[in-house]
């Protein structure tokens, strides 16, 4: 009987001193309880049961002693009301309920989503111009975030899997506010923003030339308060994703936990839409507008730089705010215990999965951190599932950078609006993706293996839809100096011609206009513009001795709009609605995998280290797929430039004009291998999933001890086998 020792239930325990023969029993969990009458239940089919060897007492006897107090397991499941200590709020107590805890969480993440991939974003652009950094120092910021998740989720999903979960997500509430406020103390001690004199962009034989100076600012050291911004935003990004994914799956059934993850994800989504929404209307504000300092200058001079601040000191105050409520969640919400030994184990079969940690002190040390990692690696299924989102991730974060500047060059569109449309399709495309994928799963009830089904098929549907980018690629417009002579005259590949030679134009300075002939030039001053007016709309040129002149113009006024005009031609290709169409449903099925297969990350692994496992993902998701994506995406554009900018100092700089028709080639060569991974590998997974036996309980886990069907079972044979 020794192993059945702490699985009874002890309100069966007689309370009458036993006999020698008998073994007392220790207090049982609640889960121990479920697991224990399952399977006394499926032994009473045996042909001869073992009787008891103590006859049960008259149901008259009265207990012999007090109420046995509440078992230490059941203290620590901690399945208590919603507040503080002994103070309980009944208001607060219908907060205390899974709803209640998705709405607290989608609030979390929509912060973090708004902070980190929105404000931080269309805020780069701005911080390069007031600090006076390189775009590689920029990059270094960005990528900070990543690193700081990188170094933190084993250890934080390791740990805090055994923690107090929502108290882990009040941490990161902390630590989300607080990188915000770090993010912008710059502005409060780097002084007033002082403006310098404009850039003169018309045709000036007398323009004097400038020399090549390198010469770095004191206001660059401003880089390392924003890595420690971001770095603290990391932080708080690690338990978010991780430890209350978990904590999501614990407290709903199998069947809504997809459902209500795919809701909290696409609230990620969402955030950096608002991101971009409230910065965009905040870099309209001045940047000293706190100061009390304002400008004649507009937002159309290359002066002006907005009040990119503003949104950060929201987002510290708001992510504060979310303290409170974190704090006052149990440890586990009420009912957890009766829905997990509800559940049935889906985990993956193998070596791996038989290996049992019976310490009660297992996972308290960095020492036992080794073997439970190997025995997450150890699990091919789940392997395999995290090397098919790190290459979706990677095509995923590639287009979210670079979609933009596609749309832009392929269809000759501003940046800003092709942000914006870039926007409309990527962002709601991804959290309808995300929502449908949770809400399929949820209603079918799908199986673990079901569930990696569906995902590979709508994996094989964006597959051939990336083709998109081939059937709406469009021609490039002609374009001085590069696709097209001036007039006859000059070489292809050089912007200097002889209607331009006494200029002393830079081409560091890119301004494209358009010309009266349909052509586009690089500035004014290589359009040979001598005048230029200014109107509501546009900004116009004349006297402009590289453009072809079809008319005799009688009056300045006439040649205001005859000329040229600022901006981009427009383009003569008309496939960006079907681009937008087919690419919006292209967004959709791609993220209808994401929920998919989170979900069977959460069921393939043990259940005591789900949040390792999801650890494990998000660190290596970053490190093969958002951290090396965009890196991989710019390389790739990169090569198919034909214009680039070089200063005075014969270094290269950006990337003016690109071959549209390459690009478009090798954007989707890049799609097409992505997704083939991507669908290798989850149907590896597919291929090699074992499901346990039908029935099997899940293991509903405690500081002390965890104990599976398997182990319980055996035990029970193994006592019946010594009475």
């Amino acid at each position: 009987m020794q192993g059945a020792t702490g699985l009874e239930n002890p309100a069966f325990v007689p309370s009458a001193p036993s006999s020698p023969g008998t073994l007392r029993r220790s207090p049982a969990s609640p889960s121990q309880v479920q697991i224990s009458a399952a399977l006394s239940c499926t032994r009473r089919g045996d042909p001869e049961p073992h009787k008891s060897p103590e006859p049960p007492l008259p149901p008259s006897t009265p207990p012999a002693s007090p109420e046995p107090p509440v078992p230490q397991s059941w203290s620590e499941l901690e399945e208590g009301p919603c507040g503080w200590r002994n103070f309980h709020p009944r208001c607060l107590q219908r907060c205390n309920t899974p709803r209640g805890f998705l709405l607290h969480y989608c609030l979390l993440a929509l912060t973090q989503g708004i902070v980190v991939n929105g404000l931080v974003n269309i805020s780069i652009s701005t911080i390069e111009k007031r600090y006076e950094m390189k775009s590689s120092l920029t990059g270094l910021i960005s990528s900070s975030y990543d690193i700081s998740f990188c170094m933190l989720s084993l250890f934080v999903s390791f740990f805090g899997e055994r923690g107090h979960k929502p108290r882990w997500l009040a941490f990161a509430s902390f630590m989300i506010g607080l990188g915000a406020l770090v993010f912008s103390l710059p502005q409060f001690f780097s002084g007033e923003y002082q403006l310098g004199s404009i850039f003169e962009d018309r045709c000036l034989p007398t323009r004097n030339n400038t020399s090549c100076i390198s010469s770095t600012s004191s206001l660059s050291n401003y880089l390392y308060v924003f890595i420690l911004g971001q770095l603290l935003l990391g932080m708080g990004g690690t338990p978010l994703y991780t430890l209350g994914t978990a904590f999501i799956d614990d407290s709903v059934p199998t069947h809504k936990s997809s459902l209500y993850i795919g809701i909290g994800y696409s609230m990620s989504i969402l955030g950096p839409a608002l991101g971009y929404v409230l910065g965009g209307q905040l870099l309209t504000m001045y940047i000293d507008v706190a100061m009390g300092q304002s400008t004649e200058v507009t937002e159309d001079d290359p002066r002006w730089l907005g009040a990119w601040w503003i949104g950060f000191l929201l987002s510290w105050l708001f992510g504060w705010s979310l303290i409170i409520p974190f704090s006052c969640f149990p440890k586990h919400l009420p009912g957890t215990a009766k829905i997990q030994a509800g559940k049935s184990s889906q985990t993956h079969q193998n070596k791996s999965s038989s290996l049992q940690h019976t310490d009660e002190n297992f996972g308290k040390s960095i020492k036992d951190f080794p073997a439970a990692l190997k025995n997450l690696m150890r699990n091919t299924v789940f392997m395999c599932l995290v090397l098919s989102t790190s290459s979706e991730a990677l095509v995923t974060t590639g287009f979210a950078t670079f979609l933009p500047k596609f749309i832009e060059n392929q269809f000759g569109l501003t940046s800003s609006f092709a942000a914006t449309l870039g926007g409309a399709v990527l962002i709601p495309g991804a959290a309808l993706g995300q929502v449908l994928g949770g809400v399929l799963v949820s209603k079918f009830k799908m199986t673990c293996k079901n569930t990696m089904k569906f995902a590979l098929l709508t994996s094989g549907i964006a597959l051939m839809l990336s083709f998109v980018f081939i059937y709406a690629k469009c021609e490039n417009e002609p374009f001085a100096g590069v696709s097209e002579s001036y007039n006859g005259t000059g070489q292809l590949g050089n912007l200097t011609a002889p209607c331009n030679a006494n200029c002393n134009c830079l081409r560091s300075y890119y301004y494209p206009l358009c010309g009266s002939d349909g052509v586009q030039y690089f500035s004014p001053c290589f359009a040979g513009c001598s005048h230029s007016a200014s109107s509501r709309k546009t900004k116009v040129y004349y006297n402009c001795s590289c453009i072809e002149k079809t008319a005799q113009l009688t009056s300045a006024e006439e040649s205001f709009g005859f000329e040229a005009k600022a901006g981009k031609c427009q383009t003569h290709c008309a496939n960006l609605p079907v681009f937008l169409g087919i690419f919006f449903i292209t967004v959709i099925f791609t993220f209808m995998a994401g929920t998919p297969i989170t979900v069977s990350i959460l069921r393939c692994v043990n259940q005591r280290q789900r949040s390792l496992a999801l650890g494990i993902q998000f660190m290596l998701l970053r490190l093969l797929g958002t951290i090396p994506g965009p890196i991989i995406f710019g390389f790739t554009i990169d090569s198919t430039c034909v214009l680039w900018d070089i200063n005075e100092c014969g270094i290269k700089g950006a990337c003016w004009i690109y071959d549209n028709i390459k690009m478009a080639h090798m954007l989707v060569a890049i799609s097409v291998t992505c997704k083939i991974i991507t669908m290798f590998f989850n149907g590896f997974a597919i291929f090699l999933y074992k499901p346990p036996p039908p029935g099997t309980d899940v293991a509903f886990h405690n500081q002390n001890a965890i104990v599976t069907a398997e182990s319980v079972a055996g035990d029970l044979n193994k006592a019946g086998n010594e009475e």
